[in-house]
């Protein structure tokens, strides 16, 4: 996408003169070499010759040094005409095509340099006539780099304005407070172990040694802490081996196992991790189908690493209790389930965005978390993707982009979240797992339609909620109401680069996801530190800042955004970690033949 800032960069790396304040001295030199670049080859040999031939007869000018300098003057002369008569049959003319770094778009000046590669910038400067041939060479921006500096300027804000606390409000220069947890600093420790960030790990780590206590009168929300805190944890234990994040892992899941304290042994949403109680939401005695099911990654592996099974008891309870549950629609799930009676409740609405999406993930993850023994699991999952092709997908006119809608009462709702995102990852996850190959298909036309949510967009970044016209009324695929528009920096597409990248090594992924950091500096970032979700994404001129800055965006979307940019495939590598639902990869099981925990079976 045309952003002013790449122009500037590639008027810079080019050397464009326009661009930069040369001295009055550095335009004379250039003046200069550039007379001397428009003589001959043959003019130019003379000159050398001549000037060589002077210089010697300065010497012998010298009777006292006659004598002594006549063999050497001799040898160089020689030498002189030989190496200018070497020197100009190796000279060649400038090919007509360029290297195949770069590819001509019209104009000689107007050449491409593809990432990471060198080149020779050819320029016309002599009115189209005759092309010369300068010389230069580029390097492309360090995407890699480009993602720590920009985790970096996130860390400031938070580091200055709300230090130990959850989020930052980075525009008023304060925090939000949600748990009381500092979930953004827990949620961003494994994220600055990968990105190498020693010295913000240190005084992260530092925090939570001194700081973190989970010994407070606090309600929060099972599911939340349970990806963000949790896994956070149990992930930087992983890639540290440092037994404090174990115990502060142990301490935090301990206390979230009140939750699981009901008729049915479906959690309540809420828990009080200081006075171990726990309650469903004040409204409702329903809890989230995703949020009792996208808990299972985190509690299976605290089992695992202490040996204690009830964590992974009660967990599995739940997803047998769903397997075997009447309600469900060719494999998909209603949003909500009963606490007292383990049911499905309001059962005419199946999505897989925002109440549902991550159960489909972890049946997928938790199958190849436990070394691909559990078929239930399995079985699931492809039910659900079956399920999926046959009540929600369908295709946009007049592009035909390939959409995942929503299904109410039977009728079909063209609307599709930004959570969907996550899907064209995970099937390609389950492809590279051995999953049937139209999965992949169907992740390749799926990461083309959020790709499009972004590219659609006068900002270049997605709504958080999009519309697909299935009828060419208004010439647009994709519609957006007005209060969808905003963007929170959520992480499902560059998620979704990150996977169809690692397994397809197509670089249009990575240029996607370099255009979605790109306009993220452009319209999001704060100067004074940390980047803020915004309000209108149709609106460049105005994309009215929220103030807000989530912990997924450290912990989640600049975390997939480096892996997406580096070149080290066993950065994590996808056969070694499965990722939890909030970016924090726990590691694949050794191969055991009950698919339990190895340490529990």
């Amino acid at each position: 996408m045309y952003s002013p800032q790449r122009k500037d960069f590639v008027s810079l790396m080019l050397g464009d003169q326009h661009s930069h304040n040369y001295t009055n001295g550095k335009h004379r030199r250039q003046s200069c070499w550039r007379k001397w670049k428009q003589l001959s080859r043959l003019q130019r040999s003379l000159i050398l010759f001549l000037l060589a031939f002077l210089f010697i007869c300065g010497i012998l000018s010298y009777p006292s040094l006659t004598e002594q300098w006549r063999d050497c003057t001799i040898f160089f002369i020689y030498s002189c005409l030989f190496m200018l008569g070497f020197l100009n049959l190796q000279r060649k003319p400038p090919s007509k095509r360029g290297p195949p770094a770069l590819q001509k778009r019209g104009n000689v000046s107007d050449w491409q340099v593809k990432d990471g590669e060198e080149a020779m910038i050819k320029r016309d400067e002599d009115g189209g006539k005759e092309a010369k041939t300068l010389i230069r060479f580029v390097k492309a921006v360090d995407r890699v780099e480009a993602v720590r500096e920009a985790f970096r300027h996130a860390w400031k804000g938070y580091k200055a304005f709300a230090w130990g606390h959850d989020e930052l409000k980075p525009i008023s220069k304060t925090h939000g407070e949600w748990f009381g947890l500092g979930l953004t600093l827990i949620d961003a420790l494994d994220t600055m172990w990968i990105l190498g960030l020693k010295d913000e790990f240190a005084e992260a780590k530092k925090w939570v040694e001194t700081e973190l206590s989970f010994s407070k009168n606090v309600d929060v929300n099972l599911f939340e802490s349970t990806i963000r805190v949790l896994g956070g944890l149990l992930s930087t234990y992983h890639l540290t081996g440092d037994t404090l994040f174990l115990d502060k892992a142990k301490d935090i899941g301990s206390r979230l196992m009140p939750a699981f304290k009901t008729p049915s042994k479906i959690p309540y949403s809420d828990v009080n991790i200081g006075k171990g109680t726990a309650h469903p939401p004040r409204w409702t005695t329903d809890s989230t189908v995703a949020e009792v099911t996208s808990i299972q990654l985190e509690f299976r592996e605290l089992s695992r690493l202490t040996k204690d099974p009830q964590y992974q008891n009660a967990v599995e309870e739940v997803t047998r209790h769903v397997h075997r549950l009447e309600g469900k629609r060719d494999g998909l799930v209603p949003m909500f389930i009963n606490t007292n009676s383990g049911k499905f409740t309001r059962r005419g609405a199946f999505t897989l965005g925002a109440r549902a999406d991550s159960y489909y993930e972890y049946l997928l993850k938790q199958w190849l978390q436990g070394g691909k023994k559990e078929t239930e699991l399995l079985e699931d999952y492809l039910q659900a993707i079956e399920g999926v092709r046959k009540n929600l997908l369908r295709q946009t006119s007049p592009s035909k982009l390939t959409f995942v809608g929503e299904l109410s009462n039977g009728r079909l709702n063209p609307k599709m979240d930004h959570l969907v995102c996550f899907l064209p990852g995970t099937l390609a996850l389950g492809a590279h797992n051995g999953l049937p190959a139209d999965h992949m298909e169907l992740a390749l036309q799926l990461m083309e339609t959020c790709h499009q949510m972004y590219a659609q967009m006068e900002t270049g970044l997605s709504p958080e909620i999009a519309h697909f016209n299935l009828q060419s009324n208004n010439g647009r695929d994709i519609d957006v109401k007005p209060a969808d528009r905003h963007n929170l920096l959520r992480p499902e597409t560059v998620e979704s680069l990150f996977y169809m990248y690692r397994f397809t090594n197509d670089s249009k992924y990575r240029d996607w996801g370099w255009d979605i950091l790109q306009n993220f500096n452009k319209y999001t970032r704060v100067p004074s530190g940390g980047y803020t979700s915004i309000g209108n994404i149709r609106d460049p001129l105005n994309p009215a800042p929220r103030d807000k800055m989530e912990s997924f965006f450290l912990g989640e979307t600049l975390k997939y955004l480096f892996l997406l940019f580096s070149d080290d495939n066993e950065l994590i590598s996808l056969d070694k970690y499965v990722f939890n639902t909030e970016a924090h990869p726990l590691p694949i099981w050794p191969s055991t033949s009950s698919g339990r925990s190895p340490e529990l079976s």
